[in-house]
């Protein structure tokens, strides 16, 4: 080691190691061009120019029309405040977009930190100036980047602008983010008011992108739903939209908000309940000033598309943030503490996923100060908006739920569902066809077919071994299976999520079909063709009929959609005189087969099945399982009666015996013949 360095000063010897470590004759790449000249100084909006991704999130279609969203944003920001009304848009030939409105108009007096130029050129040649950052002039706005209009003026290849205020114009004109000439004075107005942009994007920048007329137009729509008392006029050159079903000009105003934009996304769709829409005040600060408001509109869906669109302060949040979760948060504990109030234990299990997945939802929040995830705004992170938006909506909702008892025990009925189908899915897993490189687990008693083309096979669910023992002689070894079930299974329809959980006869049975369950459920790995329940022709028959159809309904619903549940249909009774053999099905049909097939003093030997397991296999393969001879009928569920056959499953297998009751008693004039 060279002593004699630490006895110089540190910066020589730096310099010195620095020469050591380095032969004089190999300089490092580069090294004689790095110097003071070599750092650039970027001012005004030269670095927006330079490197544009960082400001609006790249130069792709997207970021060209976050261009028009900023200015429109700034035009809503006037509107919200109370200060404008009316905001007019208009695409016209060339590219250009104009967006005008009637509110105070951007100061265009000296600014005090620069007396040579006016507010307005400060605005739009600054970055992070603007009027939103004290509160004074707006309580809120669009967020507090303050880049907004002047990211778009250096965006723009030119930008004109004009200013109604106090019954005077001012125009000014930009290229490339460089003002022309100073503000100037056009001349007195008597009947306008606000301020007018019309630019068009730099192609230098952007290249050979172009407004879509599609795209706006359903920006200014979303813009005018958010906000109710804002009326936005779109207009379109009729050169740019045809062949589309863009209008030419229209006037979109939505006195009801968020509710109007929902229903008209929604269309047809079928609800579990009435749209709930709302807007209330966010809970104040200690000192009693506004934090804000919210609004939202909320439907829960039986099926179609869901989600939630956020807004805060009319930017669109895509990527949610923490209103969202405060949104989530007070749903999931409000429907929790009415299944409380209903004593319905299961409520517990309830978890946000459970509620979301049946919501198509709109939330749109207007906050002092927020705080969002990069320039482009999408993802809000302003932290006390979580509370705030929990707060004020979880009043709500117990109003709501507390004032519409019937839709609300039928959502929590839904909801708990799915969060039982969430757990049953830990324990559950897919069982598919076994194949010539993997022999697969199956269940015990299931005596499968040997055919692999699983459209041409059919499963048998049977009761009991007796039965079992009689199918297994009767089937067709090739393509019927035969799964017997011990007794009546466990009704799912009032089961606890454990107990379904626990149950090896429907675990079995999923197995068994190999198609998985709830969300990993898979039509394509379904083991057999058809799946056909068959019990004994009796009342005790017809109940475990009733429970494995329960079953398919709640838990395997694409089953019966996909035309694959059936009913056999064994017969009651065997009519024989000398080598003529008769089946019938109930007793109705006995006694008209015995008028019809016999002389009427023929005597003839009736017998009466008791069950499957009695039954001959070879009556067995005649009457209910050969293809040829047998009758099959298909389980189906009405589409157009979604709710009736929901409510009618719950009425009488549900956990409310007093229900049943009510069924019986409302129906027990219609029996004619009560075989006890």
């Amino acid at each position: 080691m060279n002593e004699d360095l630490f006895s110089k000063p540190a910066a020589q010897r730096r310099t010195q190691a620095r020469k050591s470590r380095a032969p004089a004759d190999t300089p490092r790449a580069g090294s004689e061009d790095y110097d003071a000249s070599a750092i650039e100084v970027l001012e005004g909006l030269e670095p927006v120019r330079r490197r544009p991704g960082m400001y609006i999130g790249g130069t792709d279609e997207t970021a060209y029309h976050h261009l028009a969203s900023e200015i429109l944003d700034n035009a809503m920001d006037e509107a919200v405040a109370g200060h404008a009304s009316v905001i007019d848009v208009s695409l016209e030939a060339g590219n250009w977009l104009t967006i005008r409105d009637n509110g105070r108009g951007i100061p265009v007096d000296p600014h005090p930190k620069f007396p040579q130029r006016s507010a307005l050129e400060v605005i739009l040649t600054t970055l992070h100036a603007g009027g939103k950052f004290s509160g004074k002039a707006y309580a809120t706005s669009g967020g507090l980047h303050g880049v907004g209009s002047s990211v778009v003026n250096a965006l723009s290849a030119r930008m004109e602008v004009e200013i109604a205020r106090d019954r005077t114009l001012w125009q000014q004109v930009y290229e490339r983010g460089v003002p022309l000439a100073p503000v100037e004075e056009v001349g007195p107005t008597q009947n306008r008011r606000g301020t007018q942009i019309r630019f068009v994007p730099d192609p230098q920048i952007f290249g050979k992108l172009h407004f879509s007329p599609l795209r706006l137009y359903r920006l200014c729509r979303s813009k005018a739903f958010l906000f109710r008392g804002v009326t936005i006029r779109w207009s379109c050159d009729p050169s740019l939209i045809k062949g589309t079903d863009v209008p030419a000009e229209a006037v979109l105003h939505f006195p009801g908000g968020l509710a109007d934009s929902l229903r008209d996304e929604l269309g047809n769709t079928a609800l579990l309940t009435d749209i709930w829409a709302g807007d209330a005040d966010l809970p104040t600060t200690a000192d009693g000033e506004s934090t804000g408001r919210m609004e939202w509109a909320i439907a829960f869906v039986e099926r179609g598309t869901t989600g939630l669109s956020s807004y805060c302060n009319t930017i669109p949040t895509p990527n949610g943030g923490t209103h969202e979760t405060g949104f989530r948060t007070a749903l999931t504990k409000g429907l929790r503490n009415w299944g409380e109030q209903r004593s319905n234990k299961r409520a517990a299990t309830i978890n946000a996923d459970d509620i979301m997945g049946l919501i198509s939802a709109k939330l749109s929040v207007f906050i002092r100060d927020p705080q969002f995830q990069g320039q482009t705004k999408e993802k809000l992170t302003s932290s006390e908006a979580s509370r705030l938006v929990e707060t004020a909506l979880r009043d709500r909702f117990d109003h709501w739920l507390a004032g519409n008892p019937p839709q609300a025990d039928n959502l929590l009925a839904v909801v708990i569902e799915r969060a039982e189908e969430r757990l049953r899915r830990k324990e559950m897993k897919d069982t598919p066809r076994k194949s010539a490189t993997r022999r697969l687990r199956l269940p015990g008693k299931l005596t499968d077919c040997t055919r692999e083309n699983a459209a041409e096979t059919e499963i048998f669910l049977v009761e009991g071994d007796s039965a079992g023992g009689s199918a297994k002689q009767a089937r067709n070894r090739e393509t019927q299976a035969v799964l017997p079930l011990r007794g009546k299974i466990l009704n799912v329809a009032s089961a606890s999520a454990e107990k379904l959980r626990a149950n090896q006869e429907l675990r079995d049975l999923v197995e068994a079909l190999g198609c998985g369950i709830g969300e990993r459920f898979d039509a394509s790995r379904l083991r057999y063709g058809r799946i056909i329940i068959m019990t004994d022709a009796d009342v005790d028959g017809a109940h475990i009929a009733s429970l494995l159809m329960t079953f398919f309904y709640r838990e395997l619903p694409a089953l019966i959609r996909g035309g694959h549940l059936y009913l056999a249909q064994p017969p009651l009774y065997r009519l024989t005189q000398g080598g003529k053999t008769i089946y019938a099905m109930d007793d109705a049909d006995r006694e008209r087969r015995l008028k019809r097939e016999f002389k009427p003093n023929a005597k003839v030997e009736v017998s009466r099945f008791k069950g499957l397991g009695e039954m001959p296999p070879s009556d067995l393969k005649q009457t209910t399982m050969d293809p040829k001879h047998r009758t099959l009928l298909k389980v189906v569920t009405p589409m157009e009666d979604s709710n009736l056959t929901r409510e009618r499953v719950e009425h009488l297998m549900g956990r409310k015996p007093e229900l049943r009751f009510q069924f019986i008693q409302e129906h027990a004039r219609q029996v004619e013949n009560l075989d006890i």
